[in-house]
């Protein structure tokens, strides 16, 4: 009897150990998924970055331009 206890037991302890290690082999596919949409995103933002830079030295401009003429509006107000 005691045999068949510990048999059962170390069936039981086998069966817990291999449905974990297909839990953490499924959370691993998973966490590799989610890196490899995080580098696309990280890639992407870098790239949008790169386009978005040479708009600030337009917009330098553009607001120089403007505070001219706002200087100008308010020179003819007086």
């Amino acid at each position: 009897m005691n045999t068949l206890l510990i048999v059962v037991t170390l069936v039981e302890v086998l069966l817990l150990v291999v449905v974990l290690a297909g839990y953490l082999l499924a959370i691993t596919g998973t966490l590799a998924k989610i890196a490899s949409t995080a580098g696309l995103i990280r890639i992407g933002v870098h790239a949008i970055d790169e386009q978005v830079r040479p708009i600030e030295s337009e917009v330098s401009g553009i607001n120089g331009a403007l505070q001219k003429v706002a200087n100008a509006l308010t020179n003819v107000t007086r």
